[in-house]
């Protein structure tokens, strides 16, 4: 009985053809260029890509797989790249240039969060208020 490849170390070959790009990610490995995720590794151990819509037809017939499904949730522009396929990386290599092409041309996700600065208020003199007259009953 054959064992099956690390999905991981195929994933990193994939990668490594793309100069620039690295695998990012310890315990769920994944790719991103400006702030957008464009590939990863799902907990079943399949590959998620990112394709833009026209690739993304062709590769859904091409290969017979669908689109990615994560938590219960499909993500709409991520397939599902079928075992076999990522063990030919040569053949899956295009998919994933493209995919990288897709997210780069994307407008950057800004870094971090500015935190808002505390709003600072001028000090009051404070004058101590006259005591309230009370009227009598």
């Amino acid at each position: 009985m054959a064992s099956k490849a690390d999905p991981v170390a195929l994933y990193e070959k994939l990668v490594a053809t793309l100069p620039g790009v690295e695998r990012k990610g310890d315990t769920i490995p994944y790719t991103s260029v400006n702030g957008h995720m464009f590939s990863n590794l799902m907990r079943n151990g399949r590959l998620a890509l990112r394709l833009p819509e026209d690739a993304r037809e062709v590769f859904l017939a091409r290969y017979k797989t669908t689109l990615a499904t994560e938590y219960g949730v499909v993500r709409k522009e991520y397939v599902e790249v079928p075992d076999a396929l990522l063990a030919r990386t040569a053949e899956l290599k295009p998919y994933f240039a493209q995919s990288f092409a897709y997210v780069s041309a994307m407008k950057p996700k800004p870094t971090s969060k500015a935190k808002p600065k505390p709003k600072t208020t001028p000090a009051r003199k404070t004058t101590p208020k006259p005591a309230r007259k009370t009227r009598p009953k």
